[in-house]
């Protein structure tokens, strides 16, 4: 094999480490694959994370001990999430998007990957510390933004049903109070999706009352799986008590301004908060 200059090392080894999130490369791979000793390869990932650091672009961090390496993860500055949430602010609060019951019409918005790929890595970077095993969120409409922060953290999603399918196997039905309109409903998962012990994140689109997400948890509870975090796109002001505390939304909806017929959103303001503090 023709010796393989730097800059082509660069290319490939960002690549890699780009498309695979939060997975740990050994120096010893990239030894193999480029024929390079691990002193010069230490030297190219010195490089490598200078640039990411110098353009925001993500993290890459060395992982001692040994299983160590070297991983990428996306990452957001407070200052850049920030903005991204205000845009989206901005977007659901555009004329027209008020539909009965309060609710805010984001379909075509939850259905760009662009705007949930932003908001899955801000998720994501404000709960890698919290190293969950699985991203879990209810059909249908949190599957976007719950696979985009799957994705950033490099591990796989679960998804809660309304019903049992047949194609899924033996599954757990639980009945829960929805947070909305106070009706007893049931949700239901496969005994195959998590395992006993694991550590799950939810992660859903849009939260009222909390009622929906305090069933997911409770489902969890029936797998004697540890909830680690919950966070959603976007929640309402009012109820101001939910069924659930402690859960994370990067927006929030005030109410309806009855003389343009728009709805009042912000970004949440932890957000605001993790610009001060420097960090997510």
């Amino acid at each position: 094999m023709d010796r393989i200059r730097r800059n082509e090392r660069l290319a490939a080894m960002t690549r890699i480490l780009v498309e695979s999130p939060n997975k740990i490369f050994t120096l010893g791979t990239f030894c193999e694959m480029f024929g390079a000793a691990k002193s010069t390869l230490s030297e190219d990932i010195d490089i490598l994370r200078g640039v990411f650091a110098q353009f925001h672009l993500g993290q890459l961090d060395t992982v001692t001990g040994a299983a160590g390496g070297v991983r990428f993860r996306p990452v957001l500055s407070p200052e850049d999430a920030l903005v991204s949430v205000k845009d989206l602010a901005q977007m659901l609060a555009a004329p027209g998007r008020v539909l009965p019951g309060g609710f805010i019409y984001m379909a075509d918005i939850l259905a760009r990957p662009d705007i949930m790929e932003k908001m899955g890595t801000i998720i994501a970077s404000h709960f890698y510390r919290s190293e969950p095993d699985i991203i879990l969120t209810m059909e249908t409409k949190g599957i976007p933004i719950a696979l985009m922060t799957a994705k950033a953290m490099g591990v796989p999603m679960v998804i809660v049903r309304r019903d049992s399918k047949v194609y899924e196997g033996p599954a757990v039905n639980i009945n829960y109070l929805s947070g909305s309109g106070g009706r007893v409903e049931t949700m239901s998962l496969s005994r195959r999706a998590v395992k006993e012990g694991q550590r799950a994140l939810i992660v859903d689109d849009f939260m009222r009352a909390g009622g929906t997400i305090r069933g997911m948890v409770d489902m969890m509870r029936e797998f004697a799986v540890t909830v680690v975090g919950v966070c959603v796109l976007a929640s309402t002001q009012e109820p101001t008590k939910k069924r659930l505390e402690g859960v994370k939304s990067l927006l929030v909806m005030d109410g309806v301004d009855d003389a343009t017929g728009t709805a009042i959103v912000r970004p949440a303001p932890w957000l605001q908060q993790a610009v001060e503090k420097g960090r997510l």
